[in-house]
């Protein structure tokens, strides 16, 4: 659907985009990761023909793509209310239907038809984002941007805008989910990507992610009493690249590549009764979505 080559930007000299690879299948709802300031706007913002590049390929397979987008922060006309907002989208969208009908249509989807006839300037943060998001979808568009959609949402807001992004995948439109709400992505993308050094770092399915680094297993030890020389034995282990200490209390071993879980476990309980070390729990940890994005963006991983 959409296929980005070897794109690059630079602002007064000073490099953002370094060489930027991107594919995105129809009906893709694809998780664009990365710290502040390393690229994800200025990505977004090309795509939609906003500024443009200065080096690269971004080929669409249908030349006709319509493009929805919603920025992090949507500027709405605030002397407006809602529904006269989205009928002004329709008329510069020159939508061809009835665009009475079709601002009702949004209105519902995002949950504000109820507040549609009061002034925006009235409105709450996630009141702005709902008829922001409701502007995005107002022309059917194929490919639609959403850039920090649910930052200012309750979490029952937040689970219905998830719903609203499933659904719209599910009737092949394709959706980029720029967002730091990480279990926003886990509960909606099939596809992720993030971002570090000007560069996608590491794309793919989030399973497919987790089966690359599974490598790095993690062995998470609660002790009875915890102490320098616990940690000091611990980190000795051959088998272990690192050892950390947890915010919730315990230790943490992060095994070095090819060493399976078997034999860290075995080492560690050797470990431990050498140095007469009482855990109350052993459990290996798997790798979630904020391990892989914190491991990526750091450049650990």
């Amino acid at each position: 659907m959409l296929q980005i080559k070897n794109l690059k930007k630079s602002y007064k000299g000073f490099p953002v985009l370094h060489g930027l690879n991107m594919n995105l299948e129809k009906g893709d709802v694809y998780g664009f990761l990365g710290t502040n300031g390393c690229g994800k706007t200025t990505t977004m913002n090309i795509i939609c023909n906003i500024i443009p590049k200065d080096e690269g390929e971004i080929n669409f397979e249908d030349k006709n793509v319509r493009i929805g987008y919603l920025p992090e922060t949507p500027a709405l006309y605030s002397f407006m209310n809602g529904y006269e907002y989205l009928n002004f989208i329709g008329a510069c969208c020159k939508y061809r239907g009835d665009i009475n009908v079709r601002t009702a249509e949004v209105l519902e989807i995002t949950g504000m038809t109820e507040g549609a006839k009061r002034r925006i300037k009235g409105y709450s943060r996630g009141m702005n984002q709902r008829v922001g998001i409701a502007a995005a979808l107002y022309g059917k568009p194929d490919l639609i941007i959403l850039d920090e959609p649910t930052s200012a949402l309750d979490p029952e807001g937040r689970a219905e805008v998830m719903e609203i992004i499933k659904k719209l995948a599910e009737s092949g439109v394709t959706i980029i989910l720029c967002t730091h709400i990480l279990s926003d992505v886990e509960r909606a993308a099939n596809k992720i990507g993030i971002m570090r050094g000007g560069i996608i770092a590491v794309e793919g399915g989030l399973a497919d992610i987790r089966k690359k680094y599974e490598g790095n297993n993690a062995l998470n030890i609660r002790l009875r009493e915890q102490t320098p020389e616990a940690l000091s034995a611990l980190s000795a282990i051959e088998l272990a690249e690192r050892c950390d200490i947890c915010k919730v209390g315990g230790i943490t071993i992060y095994a070095k590549d090819n060493v399976n879980e078997k034999e860290l476990y075995n080492k560690a309980i050797a470990t431990l009764a050498e140095n007469n070390i009482l855990p109350d729990s052993i459990a290996f940890k798997r790798m979630t979505l904020e391990d892989i994005y914190i491991g990526v963006t750091s450049g650990r991983i």
